[in-house]
């Protein structure tokens, strides 16, 4: 358990060891084998581990009693000698798998015998055999069927797709992927609680079934072909359908990932008519692919248009790191201007055309992996940034938020925020500059220092009718819900907290939180899909739209975006997304604060009317 602890800290060395030493003491075979079976994960995962092992490590499994922990103990190796794909490793594996067959069909277990007959159809994959790996793929699927076993059935229906592909048959692929797709939405809270015998990991075993399907249907034969692969004129019946269809699963997995986020799933979808949204607003979905970056979108009246652009994964992800990191410089350098160009050059240039001709002017992007932490506003064509064009905001998914339109009332706020240091936390010094401007713009109520507390939130958030809640303290955005929190004065609130408090506040509110203002937060370091947790933030309060920043910023220049925000805010006729971006341009226009590293880190995500 204390390797198991270790391990879970990303110290894998010292897991290894303590492993070892488990294995060495243990009376037991089964805890033995247990504890060889983590070694051998943790050391597959760091490639580190010596297959003379192998042999000894079967020998143990095989001294163990006959049953359900001798089966999976079997299955559980041969997922890691397939991760080391060697031919000796494959051997080993094939062998546990037959074994741990030939015991379930003894045992009667159809459950742990789909599992061994799919791996091992795994195992002939990696072998390139397509026919002998489809035949135990399609027993695996039918003895899953047999039993109403849906959370195994979706994986080897997804491996059936695979090999469909690899053979040609793109059509039956399709069917397959789109089985494996329809299974995953019925069993979305078996997900969060799968089988704990197997070694599960949503972003091996969940992510990549959306994107391969997305990717079968977008792929480039299916497109008009032109530059981008897109055409003014309107596209084919069938391949409206496939977008339509991409779009869906694009926007399901969107969902899949908050509630493996969350551990539950949360999230209830709601389909949004496209031809419902605002005239002047253009929804872009940019999805990553290993080989492409595929743009679907969606103009008002009009069908969903899609856009290829010959960018790898591994090209797109760096790209996009180096841009972060010399747009949070406190300075415009010509690299980064760079960056944003070529940024701007597979994100923008493809669409340009018809945002234009539809007359845009906002985007909507539901951005996806590390495009999340991706300030959209300062992709740069060379002369202006985006923000100069279009009001720029985000969504998670519009089956997710049915836009509304900000309620037709006073804007009012409740201030929350600390300027001290707490609990390891350095002083905000210009907090109180910030909440103090903004009580002067709107009729507020402040909670300041001792009196923000999680208890004086709650009973302020449940007893006032304020559409705007503005937190203005210490806060994180990670892909880990544990680590994503804002301060209070008493302690931190986990997002979970902070949304079961906010909603907690519904019951007694006339009207919902409109808007949620965190002011001070930041996304994770190094963590590539922290704003997951941004998002997350924002769906699981309750709250329409909510306002951050990606990265720390100087807080004195928050009081002075705080303000240009509220003034804009309380401008007739003015969405939240065209209140932003007219701060954003003021920014832009001041000395002091033009560089994006003031203005485009400033997001707002859900609801933008």
């Amino acid at each position: 358990e204390l390797g198991n602890t270790l391990q879970a800290q990303d110290d894998g060395p010292g897991a290894i060891a303590l492993y070892q030493q488990a294995a060495m003491v243990a009376t037991s075979a089964d805890v033995r084998v247990k504890a060889r079976l983590n070694g051998l994960k943790t050391q597959t995962a760091a490639n580190s581990f010596p297959l003379d092992q192998l042999t000894s490590l079967a020998d143990d499994i095989a001294a163990m009693q006959a049953g359900r922990g001798q089966i999976y103990a079997y299955i559980n190796a041969a997922q890691s000698c397939l991760k080391l794909e060697s031919p000796h490793a494959l051997q080993t594996a094939a062998q546990m798998l037959a074994q741990a067959i030939q015991i379930s069909v003894a045992l009667h277990d159809s459950h742990a015998e789909a599992y061994g007959r799919g791996y091992l159809g795994h195992v002939y994959e990696i072998l390139q055999q397509w026919s002998e790996a489809q035949t135990l793929t399609q027993e695996a699927i039918a003895i899953a069927q047999s039993i109403n076993a849906t959370d195994i059935t979706y994986q080897w229906q997804w491996q059936l797709g695979r090999l469909l592909k690899q053979q040609q048959q793109t059509e039956l692929a399709l069917q397959a992927y789109q089985d494996a797709f329809t299974n995953l939405q019925l069993i979305k809270q078996d997900l969060v609680s799968i089988n704990q015998d197997l070694q599960f990991s949503f972003r091996d075993s969940v992510e990549p079934i959306y994107r391969d399907y997305v990717s079968l249907l977008l792929q480039p034969e299916n497109a008009t072909q032109n530059k981008y692969a897109s055409t003014a004129q309107p596209p084919p019946q069938n391949q409206t359908n496939r977008l339509q269809k991409a779009r869906t699963v694009i926007e399901s997995l969107q969902v899949a990932e908050l509630d493996n986020f969350f551990r539950t799933a949360c999230f209830k979808e709601q389909q949004v008519p496209l031809e419902d949204l605002q005239p002047d607003t253009a929804v872009i979905y940019p999805i990553i692919l290993a080989d492409r970056l595929e743009l679907i979108i969606s103009l008002p009246e009009q069908a969903l248009q899609q856009y290829t652009v010959p960018v790898t994964q591994t090209k797109l992800e760096q790209t996009l790191v180096d841009w972060r990191f010399q747009l949070e410089k406190p300075h415009t350098s010509p690299i980064g201007k760079k960056l944003g160009k070529e940024l701007y050059t597979w994100l923008i240039e493809p669409i340009a055309s018809p945002l234009e001709q539809a007359n845009v002017q906002t985007l909507v992007f539901v951005l996806d992996g590390a495009l999340r932490n991706t300030p959209m506003a300062a992709l740069y064509d060379g002369e202006q940034y985006l923000i100069e064009h279009y009001a720029v905001t985000l969504s998670p998914g519009l089956q997710l938020l049915g836009p509304q339109p900000l309620q037709e009332t006073k804007v009012t706020a409740l201030l929350a925020g600390l300027t001290e240091a707490r609990h390891g936390f350095s002083a905000l010094l210009n907090v109180e500059a910030e909440l103090k401007t903004v009580d002067s713009l709107i009729d507020s109520d402040l909670l300041l220092n001792q009196d923000f507390t999680t208890h004086s939130l709650t009973q302020a958030v449940a007893e006032s009718n304020r559409p705007i809640v503005h937190l203005a303290t210490h806060g994180q955005f990670s892909s880990i819900a544990e680590d994503t929190f804002i301060l209070a004065w008493d302690r931190a609130i986990p997002v979970n907290q902070l949304s079961a408090l906010l909603k907690a506040g519904d019951l007694d509110r006339s009207d919902p939180i409109e808007l949620l203002i965190l002011s001070a937060c930041e996304t994770a370091t190094g963590d590539s899909r922290a704003a997951l947790g941004l998002a997350g933030m924002a769906l699981q309060s309750g709250t329409r739209s909510t306002l951050a920043s990606l990265w720390h910023l100087d807080d004195a220049s928050g009081a002075d975006f705080s303000r240009l925000f509220y003034q804009a805010l309380q401008q007739p006729n003015t969405t939240k997304a065209k209140a932003l971006q007219a701060a954003q341009l003021d920014f832009l226009k001041d000395p002091d604060y033009r560089h994006p590293s003031y203005w485009s880190a400033y997001v707002l995500v859900g609801n933008w009317l």
